[in-house]
């Protein structure tokens, strides 16, 4: 298959580098310095050698600011029969875009970083494929994936937002409060340490993909939740009850172990 990949930041290379020697693979960014270190992948820099590429299927993974905009100005340099797919971790928009594209498509997100994941170790890893998209691309990427040793898992795109919304939002407002309330940054301990590691990964994502996240309408329940469990315990240790204490850390140890 002729695949083109636009966008040749960590995700964009690492597709290319894994698809590249069972596929005719070519990558595209308007950043030419990004395209140096490609193998086995041939180079594009402007739009027109996407055409005269004539790829069926391409992947835009673009930061996702730009997975819209990038997708209307690739959008009349490829044939009818092409397919579209995004590895967006946010979905806002992309069904209604994909349904007046006139082409086929399958969107998917993989979910493996790569803020925190070994690239060439993924199998505690997942990937999610978006329900409504074609069974031929479906069936692509469940291959592909699967070939990685991703776990996998199907949900529509309003599925997939409110999933994403209660597995990031949550790490994230919690690493933001512990980022807000640093005053030690240097502090010993194991625990102490590992917290800080995850809100220095967390923080070191795109600014935009954040605000797009904690923007979903998921997420102020979340919060709220959030909040009030920190009441509990904000309450708890003021009346330093032991008894309550211990119900609360068991009720928590379920929460994550059962």
């Amino acid at each position: 298959m002729r695949i083109c990949i636009v966008g040749a930041g960590k995700m964009g290379a690492f597709l290319a580098d894994s698809m590249c020697l069972l596929h005719e693979v070519a990558i595209y960014d308007i950043e030419v310095r990004r395209l140096q270190y490609v193998f086995n992948t041939r180079r594009l820099t402007t739009l027109e050698e996407i055409r005269d590429f004539d790829p069926e299927l391409l992947i835009n993974a673009v930061t996702l600011k730009y997975t819209l905009k990038t997708f209307n100005d690739v959008l009349p340099y490829l044939s009818p029969s092409c397919m579209l797919s995004d590895i967006a971790s946010v979905k806002t928009g992309l069904k209604e875009f994909y349904e007046k594209s006139g082409h086929t498509y399958v969107s998917t997100h993989p979910m493996f970083g790569p803020t925190f994941a070994n690239l060439r170790e993924l199998k505690k890893n997942h990937a999610i494929i978006i329900s409504e998209g074609d069974h031929l691309g479906k069936v692509f990427f469940k291959d592909f994936y699967a070939s990685l040793g991703l776990n996998l898992h199907e949900y529509t795109f309003d599925e997939h937002d409110e999933t994403m919304t209660y597995s990031l939002s949550i790490p994230f407002v919690a690493s933001m409060a512990f980022a807000a309330s640093m005053r030690y940054p240097d502090a010993p301990g194991t625990t102490f340490n590992r917290h800080l590691e995850t809100a220095k990964g967390v923080l070191s994502e795109d600014d935009y993909l954040l605000s797009e996240i904690l923007f979903s309408p998921y997420t102020p329940d979340k919060i709220d939740q959030v909040i009030e469990q920190m009441k509990r315990l904000k309450d708890i240790v003021e009346k330093k009850d032991t008894k309550e204490m211990k119900k609360y850390l068991t009720e928590l140890r379920k929460n994550i172990l059962d």
